[in-house]
């Protein structure tokens, strides 16, 4: 195979790939009826004037699969951890006891499940069209290049299988996030 094809097509596979660890940062922010530290992964708290990720300030447990503790590691945090969390519009009501922070994750309404899969199916949609538009980057590199036609045909196959592939992987991720967020 001609070293331009194949370096077209090792990027167009890197871009694929990087599709798909967008997706599952994307779907990991869905609450999907259980606690999970990484949902307060957009929380950034006031840190002597800068703001910090909540996870660089404090400890993030949970306890059992309807509560989140944070602990912070300086006790003068609990207030403006508090403050972030509200502010992060998450629809957590954070209750300080003096020592940590503690957030009891409500159960997801029927409603609410709904809502949460049709958000995780824009994000698969948004990684498929970004699939997509990798392949048809792919096959312009391809077009443009000094090859055979063999060769193009043959390059162009193989981009279609990356493509298929790519998105086959979407598609199973969104099922297993889907059965996840309708489980009661």
């Amino acid at each position: 195979m001609d070293e331009e094809v194949k370096f077209i097509l090792d990027s167009t596979k890197e871009s694929m790939e990087a599709s798909i660890e967008h997706l599952q940062k994307a779907l990991t922010k869905i609450r999907a009826g259980k606690a999970s530290p990484m949902m307060l992964s957009t929380v950034m708290v006031d840190y002597y004037g800068s703001q910090t990720p909540l996870s660089q300030v404090s400890n993030i447990n949970t306890p059992d699969a309807r509560t989140l503790s944070v602990q912070p590691w300086e006790k003068n945090l609990l207030g403006e951890i508090e403050t972030a969390i509200m502010n992060a519009n998450l629809g957590f009501n954070p209750m300080n006891n003096g020592e940590m922070v503690i957030i009891n994750v409500p159960p997801l309404t029927e409603e609410r499940r709904v809502q949460l899969t049709k958000q995780a199916k824009a994000e698969a949609e948004d990684a498929k069209v970004s699939i997509r538009s990798a392949r048809q980057e792919a096959n312009k590199e391809l077009k443009a290049l000094d090859i055979s036609e063999d060769l193009l045909k043959n390059a162009e196959v193989d981009v279609q299988e990356l493509t298929n592939k790519y998105s086959d992987r979407v598609d199973a991720i969104l099922t297993t996030k889907e059965a996840e967020i309708m489980k009661v």
